[in-house]
């Protein structure tokens, strides 16, 4: 295999700032071994920071786009972590060539992505975690019950003009969402930069009319 190119390193300042709050808050959650799977995994600088702190877990990191596959492979051999896995091409709206693993991280994808990208990480996710296994995703959300800051409605803004199919998800229809594939919205993290951590867990069964049934 051709070693990877150091150059092809990407940068996101967002991540050096948020990915330690972030890994405090999830790393006591996740399984104790196994496959941890993170979809849009982006420049790689979340996966090389939690897997540099977890070295008992094995972190499958994966993203659609060519380049940042490649800056995840590069600040994976920079870092010189033996239980980072090659990244996969894995568009989460599309089949996923991955069978089960233990837990899911999707960090700042929900938000920046067409919502058939939600509905397929429920999907994915509901089919590919164990019972009582953790889907962590991290972003801003809207809440009914909560005014939405300025920063985070001029965000949206942005987004949308970006492309019609981003923006900000109401917590409420992600949870729906997830629900339908047996994922309950466990608990609600407040985040720096009115971002929001939700942890779902997989349940056991799911009834008829496709609510999650401990």
């Amino acid at each position: 295999m051709t070693a990877p190119d150091l150059d092809a390193r990407r940068s996101a300042p967002a991540t050096l700032k948020n990915r330690g709050p972030i890994g405090d808050l999830l790393l006591p959650l996740l399984p104790r071994s196994g496959t941890v799977l993170e979809i849009a995994s982006g420049t790689g600088e979340h996966v090389v920071h939690f897997a540099r702190r977890a070295p008992h877990l094995i972190f499958q990191p994966s993203d659609p786009s060519p380049a940042a596959r490649a800056s995840i492979a590069a600040w994976t051999a920079a870092e010189g972590l033996a239980n980072v896995r090659d990244p996969l091409a894995l568009d989460a709206a599309s089949e996923w060539p991955v069978g089960k693993v233990d837990a899911i991280i999707c960090i700042n994808m929900i938000h920046i992505s067409p919502w058939d990208a939600t509905v397929g990480l429920m999907r994915g996710a509901g089919a590919r975690l164990p019972a009582d296994g953790i889907l962590f995703t991290y972003g801003a959300y809207l809440r009914d019950d909560v005014e939405t800051a300025p920063s985070n409605v001029a965000f949206d803004a942005d987004l949308r003009r970006q492309d019609p199919r981003f923006g900000l998800r109401h917590l409420a229809e992600v949870a729906a969402e997830a629900a339908k594939n047996g994922l309950v919205l466990a608990r609600v993290e407040e985040m720096p930069a009115n971002n929001l951590s939700l942890v779902f867990r997989k349940v056991a069964t799911v009834s008829p009319r496709g609510v999650p049934v401990p």
